[in-house]
C-alpha cells in the first residue's frame, strides 16, 4: 500500500492491492446486516472503518522502488463505509426523510472529526450504487475517503471557481444555479434550499447535479433546517431515478466540499453533489471509452434538455405514485 506520483498529471496513484481481498457480492454472511458479529444488533446509521481500506492513518512504508523521478509516500489517510440502514436491501429512496437526515447527520460528524487530523487535505463523501458501477457489497452503503493531498479533479474544480471569482467577482456555481433557473428545462426540481439539474456541460446523460442554493461550502455549514431539505431532495431525487426505467437505478454520488487544512476557498467554492449514472436507456450503458480516458474528451450521447425531461416526467410520477421498482 503506497501513493505514487504521476509526474504526467502532477498527480497520486493509490496502489491498495491489499483491496484484491475484498468479497464480492457475498450472498450469505453480509458483515453489514445484525447478527454478524461486526455490527450492532440494531442501528439506524453506522460509520464502520473499511476493512480493506486504500488509506490508514497509520500506513506501511513504500515499496523500495522510488528514484528521483518517480516518487512515492505513504498512503495516509482515512476509509471509512457509511451504512445507510440495517436493511439488507433497503436502498436510500426507500428511507424516510427523518432517516436520511440523521445520515446528513453522520456524514457532517465524520467530517468535521477528520479534517481535525492536520495530514488529511480532502475528505470526500461518496457512494457506489449498482453492479454496473463495481459495487462489491449489496447492502446499501456510501464511503468516506479522507486523502492526503487534494486529488486532481476537485483541484480543477477548486482552480476555475477561483479564477471565475477572480474575474466576475461571483460564485461560479452561484451563477450556474442562476443560469439554470433562467433556462428552466433543465431544473429537475427544487425546494426551500437546494435545486436538482441536470447541467449544460454534463457527460453523462442523467448527470444530476444536487446543489445549495445559499452559497456555503460544506455540510458543516448548514443549518438544521437545510440538512433536512438535503435529505428530502435526496430521497425524491433517488427515487425519480428508480422510477425512471422502473428499476434500481446505477449511479455514482459524490459530496464535492471544501478542502480541509488548506487554503480558504470560502469566497468562491461552493458545495455540491455531483451523480455520474451509467445508463443511457434502461439496459444500455454509457462507457467511458478511449477519447473520455485517455484525452478527457467527454462525450455525452444525448442531449441534455432531453434527458432532463425525462426525469423530470419520473420525478412528477414518482411524487404521484412513490417508488415501484420490478424486483
Amino acid at each position: 500500500m503506497e501513493l505514487r506520483f504521476n509526474p504526467l498529471l502532477g498527480d497520486w496513484t493509490i496502489v491498495a492491492s491489499n483491496r484484491k481481498n475484498r468479497p464480492t457480492l457475498p450472498k450469505t454472511d453480509c458483515p453489514f446486516c445484525p447478527g454478524s458479529g461486526k455490527v450492532p444488533e440494531d442501528y439506524d446509521v453506522l460509520k464502520y472503518d473499511n476493512d480493506f481500506p486504500a488509506l490508514m492513518p497509520e500506513p506501511p512504508e513504500p515499496d523500495a522502488v522510488a528514484t528521483d523521478l518517480y516518487k512515492t509516500e505513504k498512503a495516509v489517510g482515512k476509509c471509512e463505509v457509511i451504512l445507510y440502514s440495517s436493511g439488507h436491501t433497503t436502498t436510500l429512496p426507500e428511507l424516510s426523510v427523518d432517516h436520511i437526515e440523521k445520515l446528513v447527520d453522520l456524514w457532517t460528524e465524520r467530517f468535521v472529526e477528520l479534517e481535525t487530523d492536520p495530514r488529511h487535505q480532502y475528505v470526500l463523501i461518496f457512494e457506489n450504487r449498482g453492479e454496473e458501477c463495481g459495487v462489491t457489497m449489496p447492502h446499501p452503503h456510501g464511503q468516506i475517503y479522507a486523502y492526503s493531498h487534494l486529488p486532481l479533479k476537485i483541484r480543477t474544480e477548486l482552480e476555475n471557481c477561483k479564477s471565475h471569482y477572480e474575474e466576475h467577482g461571483s460564485c461560479l456555481i452561484c451563477d450556474m444555479n442562476k443560469e439554470e433557473k433562467k433556462f428552466e428545462q433543465r431544473v429537475i426540481a427544487e425546494n426551500d434550499f437546494f435545486i436538482a439539474y441536470i447541467p449544460f456541460f454534463t457527460d453523462y446523460p442523467y448527470g444530476l447535479f444536487i446543489v445549495s442554493k445559499n452559497h456555503k461550502t460544506a455540510l458543516s455549514d448548514f443549518t438544521r433546517e437545510e440538512k433536512r431539505s438535503l435529505a428530502d431532495i435526496l430521497q425524491k431525487m433517488t427515487g425519480a431515478m428508480d422510477t425512471m426505467f422502473n428499476r434500481l437505478f446505477p449511479y455514482m454520488m459524490v459530496l464535492h466540499q471544501r478542502p480541509v487544512n488548506g487554503e480558504d476557498v470560502e469566497d468562491y467554492y461552493h458545495f455540491h453533489i455531483e451523480f455520474y449514472p451509467p445508463l443511457r436507456e434502461a439496459d444500455k450503458i454509457k462507457f467511458y471509452a478511449s477519447s473520455e480516458m485517455g484525452a478527457w474528451a467527454a462525450c455525452n450521447p444525448t442531449a441534455v434538455e432531453e434527458s432532463a425531461k425525462q426525469l423530470r416526467k419520473a420525478y412528477k410520477q414518482y411524487l404521484q405514485e412513490g417508488r415501484k421498482v420490478k424486483a
